[in-house]
């Protein structure tokens, strides 16, 4: 029983966590579109399954994908994007590195480094958060990529409150959008597996950027 269910994919241990079924394709759940020009969405579902330009992973600083969403984005788009890793090496922190996306419908995968909760102040965690959200997209402007997909960074095993990774991710995307008005990429989107976390980042996108609810069963993926 216990190698059977090391077996399963973080999704289906998410649903069976939750008690109910999750699409495969994300449904959206609230847009806005920032004073940019930036459009910025939350999706509910499976990043692995987003056809954008770029998603991002929330990685270790080994670029070791081993669980979580770096682990499911190996299992869906072949160890090949393990090998690319392995080539890159070390990421600090903060930072963020870019590779190929295998057999995923995404095109390439960007690796962000988020920090783990214990052992720095709140403050710091804050800012290296932020770091690594700007990295990724940064990454995605110098490569001319018009669309990414972003996990919670952190918010899983890494330990960071998910209310807070909401405001300090939601925030960094808004302080670099206001930088960049006129960049790539122009579609930036939240595609996370778990209700509660959605939850937190629904609330900080209406509180603080008056989004627009796609509606109680939200729109599917294009």
């Amino acid at each position: 029983m216990v190698q059977y269910v090391a077996m399963h994919t973080r999704l289906d241990f998410l649903r069976a966590k939750i008690g109910q079924a999750v699409s495969d394709k994300p449904v959206m759940r609230s847009a806005v579109t920032l004073p940019s020009g930036h459009a910025l969405s939350l999706w509910h579902g499976d990043i692995t399954e987003e056809a954008v330009d770029a998603i991002v992973n929330a990685a270790n600083d080994g670029l070791v994908h081993g669980g979580g969403v770096a682990g499911a984005i190996v299992r869906k788009g072949g160890y090949v994007i393990q090998d690319e890793s392995d080539r890159v090496g070390r990421v600090a922190t903060g930072s963020a590195a870019i590779t190929g996306a295998g057999s995923l419908a995404a095109k390439h995968v960007i690796h962000a480094v988020g920090p783990v909760w214990n052992g720095r102040t709140p403050e710091e965690n804050d800012r290296l958060l932020a770091s690594a959200t700007i990295a990724a997209l940064e990454i995605a402007r110098e490569k001319c990529l018009s669309s990414v997909a972003f996990p919670a960074i952190s918010s899983g095993i890494f330990g960071f409150p998910k209310d807070r990774c909401a405001a300090v991710m939601l925030g960094a995307v808004r302080d670099w959008a206001n930088v960049h008005p006129d960049d790539n990429p122009c579609d930036i989107r939240f595609t996370i597996i778990d209700e509660e976390t959605v939850r937190y980042f629904e609330q900080e996108l209406r509180e603080c950027f008056e989004s627009r609810p796609a509606g109680e069963e939200g729109d599917p993926v294009p």
